[in-house]
């Protein structure tokens, strides 16, 4: 789609809607907002005011002042579409957040297991993970370590997960990624092994890696622990990104119960200058669900 075909549709979709074209980012008014965390959007959140075009989405994120993106299914997607998306961040200073980097055993061990061949499969998705960050400028690669073992004492399987994760980060040091530990609460996957982020804490100081670091997923932990704020504070030195959702809905910020004007203060005081994943859906239905998403990050980036 052409800048100014879809300019004029986005126009003429808020007009529909009875929204103001200066609700608008930089295609209508030529300034985009400017947020104090880099808050990073995926596919599909604002494809009806944008469309259906992944390289119209990126223009779009990056009009509304938007400053990262993250894709779980980058390394899927085709090889010119990963470097058209790359080309198109690289113009529109869009740093590339997480991908996930191997197949998630959602209902069987696999690292947990001890499981050689497991393991060996797990350090090849992780090698040919390289190559995707280096081909989209990403540094950061989700890792979920898979079910619990259920014939196994937590112990052993804690000396697997580290074991694995230690190979995997000597694959990763040389080319200065990372991989970020995702802890994922019981409600929504029942039987993981990474739950808590004491435990991902703990993992990480025994790998002892610049390339084996924690995801603080926001929504995860407020089911799984809350006490948000200060566990992200004991959690502090292991903890490279963060992901967001509102609780209850899994929503954008200000649609549940998580004070993120808050939690977003306490961050950027903290001096975090990494990326903070919007990984959640739209709690309204159409354009003016996803103009609601803009304008509930602005109101809980307004913490200055």
């Amino acid at each position: 789609m052409k800048r100014r075909s879809f300019i004029n549709r986005s126009v003429l979709a808020g007009t529909a809607l009875g929204i103001s074209p200066s609700m608008f980012g930089k295609s209508t008014m030529g300034t985009a907002y400017k947020f104090n965390l880099k808050y990073a959007p995926h596919l599909g959140m604002f494809k009806h005011l944008a469309g259906e075009d992944p390289i119209d989405q990126l223009n779009f994120m990056a009009d509304q002042g938007f400053t990262a993106f993250e894709d779980n299914g980058m390394k899927s997607r085709p090889l010119e579409l990963q470097e058209k998306m790359a080309s198109t961040m690289a113009k529109r200073g869009i740093e590339m957040g997480v991908f996930v980097a191997h197949e998630i055993y959602w209902k069987e061990p696999n690292l947990a297991s001890g499981d050689k061949e497991k393991r060996s499969e797990f350090l090849s998705q992780i090698a040919s993970s390289v190559e995707v960050a280096k081909r989209v400028n990403a540094k950061w690669m989700t890792v979920v370590p898979g079910h619990v073992d259920l014939r196994q004492n937590m112990g052993y399987q804690t000396a697997h997960v580290i074991e694995s994760l230690n190979r995997a980060s000597e694959i990763l040091e040389p080319h200065g990624l990372v991989m970020v530990l995702e802890p994922l609460n019981f409600r929504n996957h029942p039987g993981l092994f990474l739950s808590e982020s004491p435990q991902a804490f703990e993992i990480c100081k025994a790998v002892d890696s610049p390339s084996c670091k924690i995801l603080f997923d926001i929504y995860h932990q407020q089911i799984q622990e809350g006490n948000l704020i200060p566990n992200i504070e004991a959690c502090w030195d292991e903890i490279a990104y963060f992901q967001i959702g509102d609780n209850p809905g899994r929503n954008e910020p200000t649609s549940g119960e998580i004070n993120y004007k808050n939690v977003f203060k306490f961050i950027h005081n903290k001096g975090f200058d990494g990326i903070l994943g919007m990984e959640h859906g739209n709690s309204k239905e159409g354009a003016s669900g996803e103009q609601a998403v803009i304008q509930a990050y602005k109101a809980s980036d307004d913490f200055l």
